[in-house]
């Protein structure tokens, strides 16, 4: 298989390392594309042979050379090259999310129907050992039929905060932290159940982040950027970019070409995304969903609560107990990958039985084992998998419409009723 990649930031990095390792037998690297030279020359020294490269603009043209492509470009594009992609009929792999919102969405549906390629959403959640046991439990009847789930999600002030450095602070790009961030989560919850969206009410505001509430805190005189602040090394906030090389590469060495500020202030002005989201979601099997995403908490990780006609499954995850201050200052501390004092624990509570914590089998790599489980998916086809973990454009629309439809009750303050399984608004 000829593999191409259009979008060079750090996402591109876990798929091309993968067909340079482990899976170098199942295809080549055969172009790349992205508007920044400087960032493609990152990945034509790390492929160790030249690579045709072409900007945005020769897509097209970049696709006579593959069977494949791998989509990771800032979000509001993902639709662009998706479509292009499918109606050349190639096989597109493209990171989470989909889209950003209903009109890509239907544009993406479309093409998919008509085209003789295929396309696979790189949902890594899904392939957690913890996650795919709480699908199992369900599967099997373990708390019988499922009434209602409460999911509450903690992104901390390194993970959270970084999205208020990045393109993703501006909603425009990115749908907000409901599309980009969430799109992972409410595809769990469609995945678990079973299940589609049928009516989505929203609630959500900027409380923490940006320059408006920086003022209100007395935070004034901030700096732009990260790069020569006078906080920096002192600031928890200020990201300082040249002490990770592979993060200087990619983007401090990078600007000159694109003008892509890859350590804005997240006290700055500019900032359209929420902080503070909640989310009331009802699916077509009558269960109904309380959703919660916090981006400035003490620490990261997530509750999430099944009740049952026949009990309860409760599924703790601490992916990082405490935020040092020099998080920011030391971008390789961002890392969750065996962080000190994570934790994680299932519980299965049945009617008239003692509580019992089920056993969360781990893999290598990162995320359990999930990340290797679901390169596998990818680059060699799915077993006979019986949890079903790969996700299609199906998922990925029925994803992004939770969240894009909470965007648009966030706006309106009405609830939004969703159609055809949960891939359209019922008034688009």
């Amino acid at each position: 298989m000829r593999y191409a990649f259009v979008g060079l930031g750090h996402r591109a990095q876990m798929y091309v390392d993968a067909l340079l390792g482990d899976w170098r037998d199942t295809g080549t690297i055969v172009a790349l594309c992205d508007g920044n030279r400087t960032r493609m020359d990152f990945y034509v020294e790390r492929i160790g042979q030249d690579v045709p490269c072409f900007a945005p603009d020769d897509f097209e043209k970049m696709l006579e050379l593959c069977d494949a492509v791998v989509v990771a470009t800032v979000d509001a594009t993902h639709a662009h090259y998706v479509v292009t992609a499918l109606d050349a009929g190639k096989r597109v792999i493209v990171e989470k999310p989909l889209t950003i919102d209903a009109e890509s969405c239907a544009a993406i549906a479309a093409a998919a129907e008509r085209s003789t390629g295929s396309l696979i959403v790189t949902f890594n959640y899904r392939y957690s050992p913890r996650n795919s046991a709480v699908r199992r439990l369900i599967m099997e009847g373990a708390i019988g039929e499922v009434t209602s789930v409460h999911f509450d999600w903690a992104l901390d002030t390194i993970h959270g905060a970084d999205y208020f450095r990045r393109w993703h602070r501006d909603k425009a790009n990115s749908g907000g932290l409901l599309v980009h961030k969430s799109t992972h989560h409410f595809d769990l919850v469609n995945w678990w159940l079973g299940a589609a969206a049928q009516s989505v009410y929203a609630q959500g505001d900027l409380r923490f982040y940006g320059a408006e509430n920086a003022r209100a805190r007395g935070l004034e005189s901030r700096p732009e950027r990260g790069q020569g602040a006078s906080g920096l090394g002192t600031d928890p906030f200020i990201l300082d970019i040249s002490a990770d090389p592979r993060l200087k590469r990619l983007y401090l060495d990078a600007e000159h070409e694109d003008g892509y500020i890859r350590d804005q202030d997240v006290f700055a002005e500019g900032v359209t995304i929420e902080d503070n989201m909640a989310v009331l979601v009802r699916y077509d099997n009558r269960v109904v969903l309380t959703y919660s995403l916090n981006a400035h908490a003490p620490y990261e990780g997530y509750r999430v609560v099944f009740n049952g006609t026949g009990g309860r499954i409760e599924l703790e995850v601490c992916e990082r107990a405490w935020t040092p201050p020099h998080a920011a200052i030391d971008p390789t501390a961002a890392s969750k990958e065996h962080a000190t004092g994570a934790w994680e624990k299932l519980v299965l509570h049945q009617h008239w039985q003692e509580a019992r914590e089920i056993p969360i089998e781990q893999g290598a790599g990162g995320h359990g084992g999930g990340d290797r489980l679901l390169l596998d998916d990818v680059f060699r086809g799915p077993d006979d998998d019986p949890l079903a973990r790969q996700a299609g454009y199906l998922d990925g629309i029925r994803s992004v419409m939770v969240g894009a439809s909470a965007n648009e009750s966030i706006r309106t303050g009405r609830p939004i009723h969703l159609v055809d399984g949960g891939l359209r608004m019922a008034d688009s």
